[in-house]
């Protein structure tokens, strides 16, 4: 069975929108880098391994402001602000204002603004600020279902790397992937966007939340890749987000994305 989408014209607003917000999330945190900032770090006293920046909560707090005023009503699930404006609504805004924070804040430009719109669970539009691209330089990747992968507004156009022999995937904590070259960026946000680009032939992500993968999920499938999950019954594809109890803001799972022969390599 078909799932409806929305209407197209929507479709393009709420990417503009996404794109907009990411790309604004994006100068703020260019213009904190080098500068000295708070950073605090989450979970129990003395476990240093989850770092949350002063402009981590500052983007979110903008980017919630702004929905506010061009999306009201829409529900929003952030990583650092727990409030949810329209529980059960059919759009879901799910914001990680800087995905791979122990990159940023230890100076290592590898970071993403992630902004990815759910319709009724499914990933159908989403935007990506990321400090590194296939440019070399920070911009925006964004795309919208059924619609086209674009980068600053403009249609992105895959080079040619059909002499590229053995390919790069993602996996998460390093290892082999048979005939793939492995990488680990620390920010999965990133890892989407370079699959959706073909920087990556695809990436295997450990436990995600929803907001490191929201946007880049939409990108992935955007441009023609494949997404899994892990479930009870193994690796399967992947359809709609569905949160614990109805819950979205508390789905994790495993997660790949990229080229089907990449995933085959990445799903052991």
């Amino acid at each position: 069975m078909t799932m409806e989408n929305p209407p197209i014209a929507e479709l393009q607003r709420i990417e503009s929108l996404a794109a907009e917000l990411a790309a604004l999330a994006g100068a703020d945190i260019q213009f904190a880098l080098g500068k000295a900032m708070q950073v605090s770090y989450k979970g129990e006293p003395g476990w240093m391994r989850d770092p949350v920046s002063e402009v981590d909560h500052a983007c979110e707090v903008m980017i919630r402001a702004r929905l506010a005023e061009a999306a009201p009503g829409h529900d929003i699930i952030g990583e650092e602000i727990d409030d949810r404006p329209g529980r059960n609504h059919d759009w879901v805004w799910a914001i990680d204002p800087i995905d791979g924070t122990a990159n940023f804040v230890s100076g290592l430009p590898m970071f993403a603004a992630s902004i990815g719109v759910l319709y009724r669970g499914r990933p159908v539009a989403g935007a990506l600020w990321c400090s590194a691209t296939h440019a070399l330089r920070p911009g925006v990747y964004s795309a919208h279902i059924n619609g086209s992968l674009n980068f600053d507004g403009a249609e992105f156009v895959r080079p040619d790397r059909a002499q590229v022999r053995r390919s790069l995937v993602g996996t998460p904590q390093g290892g082999t992937a048979e005939p793939f070259d492995t990488r680990l960026t620390g920010s999965a946000a990133i890892e989407c966007a370079f699959v959706a680009a073909g920087l990556l032939a695809g990436t295997r992500l450990g436990a995600p939340n929803l907001w490191d993968v929201g946007g880049g999920a939409a990108l992935v499938l955007a441009a023609g890749g494949d997404v899994r999950i892990h479930t009870a019954e193994g690796w399967v594809p992947f359809t709609s987000f569905e949160g614990p109890d109805g819950d979205l803001a508390r789905w994790r799972a495993p997660m790949a994305l990229g080229r089907p022969d990449a995933l085959e390599a990445l799903m052991v």
